[in-house]
Parts: C-alpha cells; structure tokens; sequence
C-alpha cells in the first residue's frame, strides 16, 4: 500500500484511541490483504471495524471519480468528500452509551452512538449512488425509550430524482434501526447537500 492512498485513508481523521490502538495504515494493509490472516485485535474492535467499511466504501468510490477525470468532466466539489470524512470519523469514536431495556436489573445490555452511527451510514449502501456525510442523533440517547430524531446529510447523483432517493434512504435507515437497536425514533431528516455530476455508467436506480 503507498501512503499516498487514494481511498483517503490518511485523511480520515482517526485516533489510535478510536482505533484500539491501531492506525489507518495497519487497517488499509489489513483490507489489501483481505483481513487475512484474520487479527482478533482488529476485527473484535468496534472502531476497527466501522473504519474498515469506510474504507471498502471509499475505494468503491474511487472508480468512479476516476472514470470522471479521466472523461475531461468537471471534478466534484471537495467539500462533500470532507463531509463524508468527518462523519466516518466521527463513527469511529464511541460516543454515549445507548442503553437496551433490559428484565433483570443487574443486566446491562447496550450500544454505543459511534456504532448506531455506523448503522446509519451502512444503510447508504442500499440505496446506489448515495453517500452519507454526517449524521446525528438528537435526543437523551442514554434514557430508554426516550424520543430520539435522526438527522442525515447525503450527496446524490446527478439526474436522479432527489425526493425517491431520499425517501428510499429514510426508509434503509429506518428498517436497520429498528432491527438493531432500541431506540424510540421519531422522526428521520434528510438533508441532500450536494449533487454529484458522476458518469452515467455507474448503473441505476433499482
């Protein structure tokens, strides 16, 4: 692997702390090498995991900007590049602790933000040519059953209709939270901060 990685590895942002200890060099020979031999300290890492789907997310990324460079199109705008970034980023990092309702009051059963976060995120790969910058959760996550908000920043493609994509993607994020967590959702907000002018060959809409 060069360090001068064009899946943006070096620019991600993370810690070693948000990393077990690792780095982003460790986990892009790790993806090279394709996470074998297997390394129990990376793939039972929480933080190791969500960068190494970032990671994967970004390379498949990387085709088609470079079909559009190559095409003599105009380049994207950086910024929704460094928006996605910062959320996978910030995925990484813990965050508050989600706790699940549990029967027994010596239980304590839970989820961090960092990973409902990386939940939210994965739910971008089922809606193609989406790709989910930042994302919050607004509410006292730490109180079961609280009302909690979900607020989603995305860039889409060119060309499509922004409105199905979106509710398409409402729809992901929903059904993946409502599976893996506990959390009293109230409502999903998606906000498209940018339209990408990538090739026509990246395929459709299913």
């Amino acid at each position: 692997m060069t360090r001068d990685d064009s899946t943006g590895a070096n620019a991600l942002g993370f810690e070693p702390e948000n990393l077990d200890g690792h780095t982003m060099d460790e986990l892009s020979d790790y993806l090279d090498a394709g996470r074998q031999p297997a390394d129990p300290s990376i793939d039972a890492s929480p933080g190791c995991r969500i960068a190494l789907d970032a990671l994967e997310r970004l390379r498949r990324l990387g085709p088609a900007l470079l079909d559009q460079d190559t095409a003599g199109e105009p380049q994207p705008d950086d910024n929704w590049v460094r928006s996605i970034l910062d959320g996978i980023a910030r995925d990484a990092r813990a965050g508050r602790r989600i706790p699940f309702p549990v029967a027994e009051p010596d239980d304590d059963l839970g989820i961090t933000e960092g990973a409902v976060r990386g939940l939210i995120r994965a739910a971008g790969d089922g809606v193609p040519g989406v790709l989910i910058g930042r994302c919050r959760l607004d509410g006292e996550v730490t109180t079961p059953g609280a009302p909690v908000r979900i607020e989603v920043e995305a860039s889409v493609p060119y060309g499509l209709p922004i409105s199905r994509l979106a509710e398409r993607l409402r729809d992901e994020i929903g059904e993946r939270l409502r599976t893996h967590t506990e959390l009293n959702v109230t409502g999903i907000d998606i906000v498209v901060h940018d339209v990408r002018d990538l090739p026509s060959s990246g395929g459709s809409v299913r």
